[in-house]
């Protein structure tokens, strides 16, 4: 039985995962302590009652705040399963990279990671029903249109940019985990997992617009006799290069 202690639900949004160390990079989650600070941004429309509603419930779930593609807060090795759900989507491929590397240093060898991710592929499939071009695009959530007022430039740089970055299909997902030496990488239906005692996690989080992709991190001698051909990255010391 896995311990509860060292899964993780990175990005969790609204939906943390009871039980398990959940982290998002939300204002309202950074700022959840503040009750006072966090009304003074609500008139510059820069956090509105939902915003009040989500930081009370970090508050109340221990929701931490943390921006996994630059550090999620623990130390080397130290955890068995990595959730994310609807996260890699809006990063861009540099920021990609560096929060699956985030995620491989966190991970114990022989770790299980679960991503999910909106479905590309249903995407093209409904618009070569339909031939929608607009409603193709829509669905894909990019952002199309650029911020012409102040007010929406400072929202912009406060806030973050939410809307996507980049589309998968299973195929893409499961080649995109091989880059990074997690093995194993197969598209999991909806309820399914690999991970002994999922316990209270959602196997069926968003299943309406969602694809489902598990991995392995290599177990220690065969990372180590793969780190080699990690992507570079001078920021994670611990991966030696070579066998």
């Amino acid at each position: 039985m896995l311990n509860p202690t060292k899964r993780a639900n990175v990005g969790c949004g609204k939906t943390p995962t009871e039980g398990w160390s959940n982290f998002d990079n939300s204002l309202s989650v950074r700022f959840a302590r503040s009750r006072r600070l966090l009304a003074t941004l609500q008139p510059l429309r820069l956090a509105g009652r939902d915003s009040i509603l989500f930081a009370e419930t970090a508050r109340a779930k221990g929701i931490r705040w943390a921006n996994a593609h630059i550090r999620i807060p623990v130390p080397d090795e130290s955890l068995e399963v990595v959730y994310s759900s609807h996260v890699l989507e809006h990063l861009d491929p540099f920021d990609t990279d560096r929060f699956l590397r985030e995620i491989y240093r966190s991970l114990e060898p022989g770790g299980i990671i679960r991503l999910a991710v909106p479905d590309l592929k249903r995407r093209i499939e409904s618009y070569m029903r339909s031939g929608d071009a607009d409603a193709f695009m829509r669905s894909l959530g990019m952002r199309g249109y650029n911020a012409r007022e102040l007010r929406d430039k400072i929202r912009l740089l406060f806030l973050s940019d939410r809307d996507h970055r980049w589309m998968y299909d299973a195929a893409s997902l499961k080649e995109l985990l091989a880059r990074f030496q997690f093995t194993d990488a197969r598209e999991m239906s909806p309820g399914e997992t690999t991970i002994p005692d999922p316990g209270s996690l959602n196997l069926w989080e968003r299943e309406q617009d969602s694809i489902y992709v598990e991995a392995r991190k290599a177990p220690r001698r065969e990372a180590h006799c793969h780190n080699n051909a990690l992507p570079q990255d001078a920021n994670i010391p611990h991966m030696r290069r070579g066998c």
